[in-house]
């Protein structure tokens, strides 16, 4: 297995794009594009979708704005792990995801499986290139008591097949897109991947990734993609901790994150995406964006300046760990 550095996307501020897709509300096809717009003109140059994400409508909208751009100035990533295939009685409803295209989603972690769906994603994309594809969902939260079979399977099938996809120079890089630490370290047990989009499992709240998985990245040269910065909102001052009604306990945590933010003059959302951005493994952070105020937003907040104070009574306080690294 490699041990040199792997390809990675650019940072540290990248795009998500769930809220694309109609998370939780519809977004319509002229406000999906000013967004993007506005994020490659603010210099953002990586973009990561999934065929999940409307189901399809993420990438059809992705494909329409970045096919304009020229192709070796942006880094783009997809997801494989799912199959659509079209359902008129879905509506466009899957998951969290309204008023999308008419296909129900099914779970496909063979290796025919993912070379269809890198195939299925050029179409939408209407590209030729896929930078990086992620293994999607292959753990816990997603397959219940199921997920060591999958994961099996994804292993066997997926990560051969996408091994293989980077070698023939169809795709440049691959990993898992997931929201847990178990199958990342397992990955690297079995497989060579080269870059984790880990969501939720790095943040001001929730550092699970931080003692055993990044220290095996590093020695690996395996980087990190960090999604849900902000924790699907709650350290953004909303009421979810991944995507479900946050607990007393991580509502108290957030408080106290925001009393100690607050008398350092810190804006908590910056000090989260900057946190995410300051381990040397996390190559880009993903907030997910719909609309082209939330990415001016998130670009000044990745600049705003702050305190070493604010991180240092972080640490002597015990709200994070000593040796979580934090920004100079």
């Amino acid at each position: 297995m490699s041990d040199s550095t792997h390809f990675a996307p650019p940072g540290p501020l990248g795009f998500g794009g769930a809220p694309l897709g109609n998370m939780f509300e519809e977004v319509t096809d002229e406000m999906a594009e000013a967004t993007l717009d506005a994020a490659w003109d603010a210099g953002i140059r990586y973009f990561d979708t999934a065929p999940e994400y409307g189901p399809g409508i993420s990438e059809h909208r992705f494909g329409h704005v970045l096919r304009s751009r020229p192709r070796d100035e942006f880094v783009l990533s997809t997801k494989v792990g799912r199959l659509l295939r079209a359902d008129a009685s879905k509506g466009g409803q899957h998951g969290p995801f309204v008023k999308g295209l008419p296909f129900r989603v099914d779970y496909d972690y063979t290796a025919d499986g993912v070379r269809r769906s890198i195939e299925d994603s050029l179409q939408r994309l209407g590209m030729a290139r896929i930078d990086i594809a992620y293994i999607h969902d292959c753990a816990e939260d997603a397959h219940g008591e199921r997920w060591l079979e999958v994961f099996d399977t994804a292993m066997k099938g997926a990560a051969v097949a996408l091994t293989r996809l980077r070698e023939e120079g169809v795709i440049r890089a691959w990993g898992l897109g997931v929201n847990r630490v178990e199958p990342c370290v397992m990955a690297l047990e079995r497989a060579d991947p080269d870059v984790f989009l880990l969501a939720g499992r790095y943040s001001l709240l929730n550092q699970p990734a931080l003692d055993e998985l990044f220290p095996r990245c590093a020695g690996r040269g395996v980087h990190v993609v960090v999604g849900g910065p902000y924790n699907s909102g709650l350290i953004a001052g909303g009421k979810t901790f991944e995507y479900q009604e946050a607990s007393a306990d991580k509502v108290a945590a957030r408080d106290r994150l925001a009393e100690i933010a607050r008398r350092h003059g810190v804006d908590l959302r910056a000090a989260a995406l900057q946190f995410c951005a300051a381990h040397p493994v996390v190559a880009s952070v993903i907030p997910g964006t719909k609309n082209p105020a939330r990415v001016h937003e998130n670009v000044d907040l990745m600049g705003q300046p702050i305190p070493a104070d604010f991180w240092r009574e972080l640490k002597s306080s015990g709200v994070l760990p000593e040796q979580a690294p934090t920004p100079t």
